[in-house]
């Protein structure tokens, strides 16, 4: 069961030894593997292995630094989208990327030259073959993430692509629709497509796939027929080698006889149902999980961000249940979101603007004007005490690197004095240095007593900063880890289903 998918004339694709770095930051480092005709080639691997950068790559997005993409025997020119689409490459991204004020019909059509009546037809008709239902008038920013995933399927259908891209075509679809989607790939696989299908659900890699390949750290590292494996298998190529394996103890000591921060009782929201919960002063509780698995709808709910379905959250014993976020804020509740660009930084406001401005409204206003002497005394203590590299407090964050960018945001989020503050992903995309500097602050905090959710899909970040670990599984909290069990083996299998609480029909 080695690597034995090697290139050659009769694939539609084949892609050879390819290298691409971002930086110092080498994410694939000789990936090779090909795709036959009406195969179904299920990746699997922790997040970070480099999956969807080289999706990116077979379809043009990207360019790599080495190596060849081919299909159907001609070699693709790197970084040319057009050139893979008209190869007949399509591929479904993990994120829906839609123009928001155009229609469904508008958004799954765009890019065709057939005339209008002709591919509303085709449309209609590839609907009712699979059973989905769309309004095609609707706007697209009225779409649920499921419905926005739903078009960028269909537009791949369309498209007649000869080699399909599927990368976690299931996070966001409903049983049902999942039902109907693996309908639509078994006919496509008896038609001849060849389909790379991107997933963290190894159920799903038994349902439909004819073959499938294991990444970690850039490179395949397992690759065979699907019938030559087991799950416990698959669990365990996907585990690091054991020389990989750093015993990491973390010598926090938390009181447990002491009341908890936060509680979470049977709590329930978009995307994540029934998750019981404690964490107490002092703790980092690392929650630990795959793509989609729910722990950041769980995060920005607890925050305020979305609607509360069903249970309780209790700070300090209080109900803080469905309260908005500037309530959840001044209760003592404060969040680092997983993408700073987005929702956590203002990239050309300066760096003390962005440190104090979750706090401008409270003791920093006077009657009229800003305390200046207050904002410059705070955004100081956090410039020194993080080592944030700037020029000075005026410096506009946008031009800062990632791991201070990152720094700023948490200074942001401490100026609140919260009891408790939830972490998503805290060292994405920094480098090593920064990560090292980020790891210390959030230790620190501990010793402080404040409370720590860590949310991090790089299991070395749970298992050298959790004092407790939990993972959630499809919207699930599963298993439950003290210091002592969280290590890389446990974490992957609770992430992946295969231990841990029997998932509810």
């Amino acid at each position: 069961m080695e690597n034995n998918k090697k290139p050659d004339a009769e694939n539609l694709l084949q892609v050879c030894d390819i290298y691409k770095s971002f930086g110092d930051n080498a994410v694939l480092k000789g990936m090779t593997l090909s795709l036959a005709s009406g195969e179904v080639l299920s990746l699997i691997g922790g997040n970070g292995a480099g999956k969807s950068t080289l999706m990116k790559i077979i379809m043009g997005i990207y360019t790599h630094d080495s190596g060849k993409v081919i299909v159907n025997g001609k070699e693709m020119t790197a970084g040319k989208t057009t050139e893979a689409l008209s190869s007949g490459v399509y591929m479904v991204p993990q994120e829906p990327l839609l123009f928001p004020n155009m229609t469904v019909e508008e958004n799954i059509l765009i890019g065709f030259t057939k005339p209008q009546s002709e591919l509303h037809k085709e449309l209609v008709d590839t609907m009712k073959k699979i059973g989905w239902n769309l309004e095609l008038n609707r706007k697209a920013n009225t779409l649920s993430i499921a419905e926005q995933q739903l078009v960028e399927l269909l537009r791949g259908l369309l498209r007649h692509a000869k080699i399909l891209i599927l990368d976690e075509p299931t996070s966001a679809l409903t049983f049902k629709e999942v039902e109907s989607l693996f309908k639509v790939v078994k006919d496509l696989k008896a038609q001849g497509i060849g389909i790379i299908y991107i997933t963290h659900r190894l159920d799903e890699v038994f349902e439909i796939s004819t073959d499938v390949g294991i990444m970690r750290d850039g490179r395949i590292t397992l690759m065979g027929k699907i019938e030559e494996f087991t799950k416990a298998a698959l669990v365990k190529g996907l585990l690091p080698d054991a020389t990989d394996q750093q015993e990491i103890v973390n010598k926090n000591t938390v009181d447990y006889s002491k009341d908890p921060v936060l509680e979470l009782k049977n709590y329930s929201g978009y995307g994540f149902k029934d998750i019981s919960l404690k964490v107490y002063p002092g703790e980092i509780l690392g929650v630990a999980g795959v793509v989609g698995a729910g722990r950041t709808e769980m995060a920005q709910t607890i925050f305020g961000m979305d609607k509360v379905l069903g249970g309780k959250v209790y700070l300090d014993g209080n109900d803080i249940t469905g309260l908005s976020t500037q309530k959840v804020m001044k209760a003592g509740v404060n969040y680092v979101s997983e993408d700073r660009h987005a929702d956590g930084i203002f990239k050309i406001s300066s760096v003390a603007y962005n440190i104090t401005s979750g706090v401008l409204s409270e003791s920093f206003m006077g009657k009229v004007f800003l305390n200046q002497k207050k904002e410059k005394s705070l955004t100081q203590q956090y410039i020194d005490d993080f080592r944030i590299k700037v020029t000075g407090q005026e410096q506009e964050v946008g031009s800062l690197s990632g791991g201070n960018q990152q720094k700023v945001v948490i200074g942001h989020a401490l100026a609140t004095n919260p009891k408790l503050i939830i972490l998503d992903e805290p060292t994405r995309g920094i480098d090593a240095g920064a990560r090292t500097d980020v790891y210390n602050i959030i230790k620190g905090l501990s010793k402080k007593g404040l409370a720590v959710l860590l949310i991090s899909s790089d299991m070395e970040e749970i298992i050298e900063l959790s004092d407790r670990a939990v993972t959630i599984h499809q919207g699930r909290l599963n298993c439950e880890f003290d210091r002592a069990d969280i290590n890389q083996e446990n974490l992957t299998k609770a992430s992946f289903g295969v231990i841990g609480k029997e998932k509810e029909s």
